[in-house]
């Protein structure tokens, strides 16, 4: 993600680039300097000639990125089939999770490093602290905060528009109602969780949530988000895969928008203030089937603006 002026253009080096375990070598400094030396390794941040997280592409790729975006444009999905995944969402992720339970769960160890204002809530001497993590799936955030946490009056909220996913998370031994509740939500609705009162919370979490939700939903999103707080793929896709620009759907049903940076600036700006606005480049291989996939992930952090002229 980017902001508006060249000087707010971050890249996330200095957090992405490191492996929290100590024993083993920092993670994400591997830079891709000869072409030859690809298959050594599953994935680099540098290349070739650039430093860790910035993976870029050259002419070449940049032209058959675009000519793959335009074939797609030039044979849209039927408005019937658009239609049936814009009104069936919600069933397509649930179907994902009654298939896959607990298997989607990933402890997500770089939580500590991109987000330390997650852990910063955890400490013992913070004080009263609620967190609400958005599209929570397996629990993917909460339990491992929960894991580490030491604060006896920090109380995290779950919730996703798939039932079984809310199912799985409660049905994990680590899932304490005394400390969380997990509970079934959709971002777009027009009125915030009944349970969770208005300017209650100090976090909110949305990690792979925006993207897959329909682009005329994303303002209601925002404004849900502001109301509880007190925060490569692409071109693999198939001719008739495509909902409208950018908006796709994979191949279980499930929809994925990709962003461009101005976007996320326009999407969020109205309500927040952006205090990061990250881009995350990897080049991901394949040795066994000597592929190469180029990644891009979009990171931000938003900070309520406070209403001058409160009821």
């Amino acid at each position: 993600m980017s902001l508006q002026s060249d000087h707010s253009k971050l890249k996330k080096d200095w957090s992405s680039v490191r492996d929290i375990r100590e024993d083993t070598p920092t993670f994400g400094t591997r830079t891709l300097e000869n072409k030859e030396h690809v298959w050594k390794h599953n994935a680099w941040f540098g290349y070739p000639l650039f430093t860790r997280d910035n993976v870029e592409w050259d002419e070449e790729q940049e032209r058959y990125a675009r000519e793959r975006i335009l074939k797609q444009s030039n044979k849209l999905m039927s408005l019937e089939e658009q239609q049936k995944y814009h009104q069936d969402a919600s069933k397509y992720w649930d179907t994902f999770y009654l298939h896959n339970e607990n298997k989607f769960f990933k402890d997500r160890q770089w939580l500590k490093i991109e987000f330390p204002e997650l852990h910063d809530v955890t400490k013992s001497t913070v004080g009263p602290k609620k967190i609400f993590e958005i599209g929570c799936g397996a629990g993917n955030t909460m339990f491992p905060l929960l894991s580490v946490n030491q604060n006896p009056e920090l109380f995290i909220y779950a919730c996703d528009f798939a039932l079984n996913a809310v199912e799985v998370v409660k049905n994990n031994p680590a899932y304490d109602p005394q400390k969380s509740n997990a509970f079934f939500w959709d971002l777009t609705s027009e009125n915030i969780p009944e349970n969770i009162e208005p300017g209650s919370l100090d976090i909110v979490v949305l990690i792979f949530v925006m993207s897959a939700i329909h682009p005329q939903c994303w303002s209601q999103a925002v404004e849900n988000v502001y109301k509880v707080l007190y925060d490569m793929v692409q071109l693999r896709f198939k001719e008739g895969r495509m909902l409208s620009d950018n908006f796709y759907v994979r191949g279980d049903g499930t929809r994925v928008y990709f962003f461009t940076s101005d976007e996320i600036q326009t999407i969020w700006g109205t309500k927040f203030t952006l205090e990061q606005n990250a881009i995350d480049r990897r080049l991901i291989v394949n040795r066994h089937r000597k592929l190469q996939m180029y990644r891009i992930w979009l990171q931000g952090k938003f900070r309520k603006i406070e209403d001058p002229n409160p009821l």
